[in-house]
């Protein structure tokens, strides 16, 4: 009985560039039926993850300037989606902190996520890609932890203007 020939391995540039490419189709794909627009979603999910911050905070966090943070703040405050506080080591700096309402309209938005990606999967995949695909993720997840333990290696000034 003869091998297969291997197909050779594509290098690491390639493999990065369709990697990026991919993975940003399948969160535009998903984000496109959020009920969230990407940046109040985004400002809800790092206070979610990282806990209250300053609105400065939220800024550097996410590499824009301090007057876009803030209007984006405002809004979601008038929304209901967050809260603002006294900080306990500075009294003249804001903490904001998720509302329960702003907990719900984040977790709704991952749990739509979550069920359209399950629903696509059964769909769309048989058995064997379904296999291949859980197989592929520890190794995406081994990838996202590199870079998130290597910190950013540009120098990450704020954008302008509203994202």
């Amino acid at each position: 009985m003869s091998e297969q020939p291997h197909e050779p391995v594509p290098s690491p540039d390639r493999l990065a560039s369709s990697l990026r490419t991919t993975v940003g189709a399948l969160v535009r794909a998903t984000r496109s039926y959020d009920r969230l627009a990407s940046i109040p979603a985004t400002v809800l999910d790092l206070l979610d993850r990282q806990g209250p911050m300053t609105t400065a905070g939220l800024a550097a966090g996410r590499g824009v300037r301090h007057q876009t943070m803030a209007a984006t703040v405002k809004e979601l405050t008038e929304a209901g989606f967050l809260s603002v506080g006294a900080d306990p080591a500075d009294a003249r700096k804001k903490l904001l902190a998720l509302t329960p309402e702003g907990t719900s309209a984040l977790e709704a938005d991952r749990r739509d996520r979550v069920h359209l990606l399950a629903l696509t999967i059964a769909d769309s995949l048989d058995e064997d890609e379904q296999r291949l695909l859980a197989q592929a993720l520890p190794v995406l997840d081994r990838v996202a932890e590199r870079i998130a333990r290597s910190g950013p290696t540009a120098d990450r000034s704020p954008v302008t203007g509203a994202w």
